[in-house]
């Protein structure tokens, strides 16, 4: 009997969202009900998956293989979101969206790796950032579409306005 090897990928993005930065500084959480009444939309969203981009695919294997390479890490990688709804697609390299996106630095101490098989990107975008509708994700080793993304999910979850914070985090889980 043969034994093959499988890996299995888990993606989570998750974006919590406050309603001023008051709100964010303190640490306040509402229920999902005084947080519809507040900004149209609950805090906490979680959607799942996205699709590897070649370009991702070819640093990864890179890095793995000492080849050279930019890291995804602390000094390089970056969250990134956009307004496009265009399908996902291998072969994209950015984000699609022409003027609505932003590529946005990890926050302190992401990201996180080398334990429980998974890595996690975290970034927080502040109540002048990024005030556009959500559609499409990224993590990039910097901070433009000539950047190497990894990744690449399409979803909408909703608009982001002045005087908000978001924050997005990605875990990528393998096993």
């Amino acid at each position: 009997m043969e034994v093959q090897d499988k890996v299995i990928g888990h993606k989570i993005w998750t974006i919590k969202r406050w309603a001023s930065v008051e709100d964010f500084n303190a640490g306040r959480v509402y229920s999902e009900e005084e947080e519809l009444q507040l900004m149209g939309i609950s805090q906490d969203s979680k959607f799942e998956g996205n699709l590897l981009l070649n370009e991702g695919i070819n640093e990864l294997w890179t890095l793995v293989c000492s080849g050279g390479g930019t890291k995804f890490d602390s000094a390089n990688a970056r969250l990134a979101v956009g307004d496009s709804s265009a399908a996902e697609s291998a072969a994209h390299t950015g984000l699609q969206a022409s003027t609505n996106k932003l590529y946005k630095a990890m926050d302190v101490g992401f990201p996180t790796f080398g334990t429980l098989q998974k890595a996690v990107w975290r970034s927080t975008y502040a109540t002048s950032e990024a005030n556009f509708a959500w559609q499409e994700f990224t993590v990039a080793n910097g901070g433009s579409d000539a950047a190497i993304n990894l990744n690449r999910k399409v979803s909408n979850q909703g608009t982001k306005i002045s005087g908000q914070v978001w924050q997005l985090t990605l875990e990528i889980t393998l096993s």
